[in-house]
């Protein structure tokens, strides 16, 4: 009787839990894909860590030996250093020491409301984090707004950048064709016109994960805000900093990108006539995550040169 009734606590007990995470699931998916995310970086021996930047805290991943040479990646608006997860074993077959930081206001790292999210600022943000860690010189990497990052360090702080590395990269001075209002979706037709544009076939999702996705665009829609103002004013823009670069540059960009559109790529890579430009077919703005193994094996070229 007492071993039956244990046994019948036990089941109970399981239900409970399976139901508890099944509930959790349903309310806040989102937290649990960016828990599935956390664990994969961990699997593929990423190290989660801190460091103080301008006062404030600011996360990051490393991956590869410690002695190996340097080279921080920078994600874009919205988005964390996770999303170089799939690019990382290239970088690590060529390699490199990965540094992988969370910008202000995204990923893990602080959120500060006296920041202003411009790209000066970010970028002073990550030669901080680099000054930080002791990192004198990096082979550098940003996609999207972090392209636009990346170039800003480059062309200010040529000494501490000895190879230039832009993933579908913001920062010619042109206004977006698009509606940039969806970057902060407010409803779920939004959230699909957003996806549409960030990729050529989007993915059905269903209604629960469109919720959260909306609340999450709710929540951090100020920094969005922040950010996106400080880009659309023009003043920041890199048309007459990229032919004054004189590091190698390789310029990666999706045929199907709608955000920042190939031809932007394209002058890009004339303004810089260094650079190496490699065009991926059929992959839109987040071809460094959703086309990775078809970059990763010319970027690790690349780097290897």
């Amino acid at each position: 009787m007492r071993r039956a009734r244990k046994g019948r606590i036990a089941a109970v007990a399981v239900v409970a839990i399976v139901l508890a995470i099944g509930i959790g699931f349903y309310l806040r998916p989102l937290s649990f894909l960016y828990g599935l995310i956390a664990v994969q970086m961990r699997l593929a021996g990423a190290h989660s860590e801190w460091v103080t930047v301008q006062g404030h805290q600011i996360h990051y991943y490393t991956l590869g030996p410690k002695d190996a040479p340097p080279l921080v990646m920078v994600h874009g608006l919205g988005g964390s250093a996770a999303d170089f997860r799939n690019l990382a074993p290239y970088l690590l077959a060529a390699g490199f020491r990965i540094y992988l930081p969370d910008l202000p206001g995204f990923g893990k790292s602080e959120q500060p409301a006296d920041f202003s999210y411009s790209i000066p600022d970010q970028a002073a943000i990550v030669v901080g984090f680099m000054d930080a860690l002791g990192l004198k010189q990096v082979d550098l990497g940003g996609f999207s707004m972090g392209g636009w990052i990346v170039q800003r360090i480059a062309y200010d702080h040529p000494e501490r950048v000895k190879r230039l590395m832009l993933f579908d990269s913001a920062g010619i001075n042109e206004q977006p064709a698009w509606n940039t209002a969806l970057f902060t979706p407010t409803s779920a037709e939004e959230l699909e016109q957003f996806d549409a544009l960030l990729m050529p076939h989007p993915p059905q999702v269903p209604a629960f994960v469109l919720r959260d996705l909306l609340r999450i665009s709710r929540r951090d829609a100020w920094i969005i805000h922040r950010a996106m103002s400080a880009m659309l004013a023009g003043k920041d823009t890199t048309d007459a900093m990229l032919p004054q670069l004189k590091m190698p540059v390789f310029i990666e960009w999706g045929s199907e990108d709608h955000i920042t559109p190939l031809a932007q790529g394209e002058k890009m890579h004339r303004l810089v006539p260094q650079s190496e430009f490699d065009v991926v077919p059929g992959c839109g703005h987040l071809a460094p995550v959703q086309c990775a193994d078809r970059i990763g094996p010319e970027l690790e070229a690349f780097l290897r040169k």
